[in-house]
């Protein structure tokens, strides 16, 4: 089964990566290797997973071509303007051992983010060739509308997205401003695989509840996901979800879901999502 392609203000992300959180060392090193002989030609990875040495071994052990494997890293919130970005973001090519990224984020907004500065500092490392795409990660609608508006071509968001939380209102702000999303958390850390009515959809079509689950992020215009997988078995059944179609009443089984559930809302750390 061909990978989809999320096309989005330059970007060519494949549709379905591979989440790396919280693997590290030999166990993320082995999952990354093993995703990228199965097909996966999307890796994402962070500052603050601690695995970036590991992500970047997995990647030059596969043999493949860099310019094949989109990589997605994140700098941490500690870092509120585009010098302090700039720093970390060179020691995570030297970790990842790579001479770019394709997509680079800001992780987590905080309450001590220079958004101008940041995003200056992001588009200085894109015009650079360091990252092909730049982007942000969790930030709440009014603060993607003020980042959006500083115009410096933000490819992508990056949000918790699963069949249990409506992102509708991020999802039009980004297909207004030409970006995509990418879903992490798409199966709702195994908190959505119990619902009745995804079991009774996954039994129609002979699939498990977490490819019913990423079918329908499939499904959603503009979104990309990112599944963390460690074995080779469930990284293979995640890629199963390319080969469903769900119709009209599947959609709308789905729909019937609770869509309230917010799995990562770390205190502390997470944004005001409504008002932020």
């Amino acid at each position: 089964m061909q990978m989809p392609i999320l096309e989005a203000n330059g970007m060519r992300m494949p549709r379905i990566g591979l989440g790396t959180w919280p693997m590290k060392g030999a166990e993320c090193q082995s999952a990354v290797e093993s995703a990228l002989s199965l097909g996966y030609r999307h890796v994402d990875t962070a500052e603050m997973y601690g695995n970036e040495d590991a992500v970047g071994a997995g990647i030059a052990a596969s043999g493949l071509p860099r310019g094949e494997v989109f990589l997605t890293t994140k700098i941490w919130n500690d870092k509120p303007n585009g010098p302090a970005i700039r720093r970390a973001f060179d020691l995570s090519l030297k970790r990842l051992a790579t001479p770019y990224v394709d997509l680079l984020l800001i992780h987590w907004p905080s309450a001590e983010l220079d958004l101008d500065s940041a995003l200056d500092g992001l588009a200085a490392i894109r015009a650079e060739g360091l990252a092909r795409s730049i982007g942000v990660s969790n930030f709440p609608p009014k603060l993607l509308q003020r980042a959006i508006g500083k115009g410096v071509g933000l490819a992508c968001l990056q949000v918790e997205f699963h069949v249990m939380l409506d992102q509708s209102k991020l999802l039009g702000i980004c297909r207004a401003a030409g970006m995509g999303l990418t879903a992490y958390s798409p199966l709702a850390k195994g908190g959505n695989l119990d619902q009745p009515g995804l079991a009774r959809v996954a039994a129609k079509h002979g699939a498990t509840p977490a490819q019913l689950a990423l079918a329908w992020l499939l499904a959603q215009d503009g979104v990309a996901m990112v599944p963390k997988a460690a074995s080779p078995v469930r990284q293979k059944e995640n890629l199963g979800a390319l080969a469903l179609r769900l119709d009209a009443e599947d959609m709308a089984a789905i729909a019937a879901l609770p869509k309230d559930r917010r799995f990562v809302n770390p205190a502390g750390l997470a944004p005001d999502w409504v008002g932020g």
